[in-house]
């Protein structure tokens, strides 16, 4: 099994895709107006309209609407990372800071209030465990 993406539902596809397409560095894959891919080499970040929630069931996903997931991505400098996205993120629920598990994180909302983690492995025993995973 190999893990392939993440899909937000959302009433502002392109809202969403232009946060993402910063955060990500990538531009998204539009294959139909109603939603996106955010490809990256070993997962994607879908996003897709509210609309699309009908084809999962009634009731299924409810857009922005999210406080139990945070979606993270690993990167090579929080600091670096922190000062070229402060300009365009509205809201930080936590700047650069090391957390007691070795990683240095911030963490904010995406414009439907989803949580972002940016982390770093910054001691020893967090490079170890994040050694040789893409």
């Amino acid at each position: 099994m190999s893990f392939a993406s993440v899909r937000i539902i959302t009433d502002d596809v392109d809202r969403l895709v232009e946060f993402y397409e910063k955060v990500m560095g990538v531009s998204a894959e539009r294959p139909a107006p109603v939603f996106a891919e955010l490809v990256l080499p070993s997962w994607s970040l879908a996003i897709g309209h509210s609309q699309t929630a009908q084809l999962f069931g009634a009731g299924s996903v409810v857009g922005a609407n999210n406080r139990t997931v945070i979606i993270e991505f690993r990167v090579d400098d929080v600091e670096a990372e922190y000062v070229r996205l402060k300009p365009f993120v509205d809201h930080w629920v936590k700047e650069p800071t090391t957390m007691p598990w070795g990683n240095r994180s911030m963490l904010f909302r995406d414009p439907d209030g989803n949580l972002l983690n940016l982390f770093e492995p910054v001691t020893e025993e967090a490079i170890k465990r994040f050694k040789g995973r893409h």
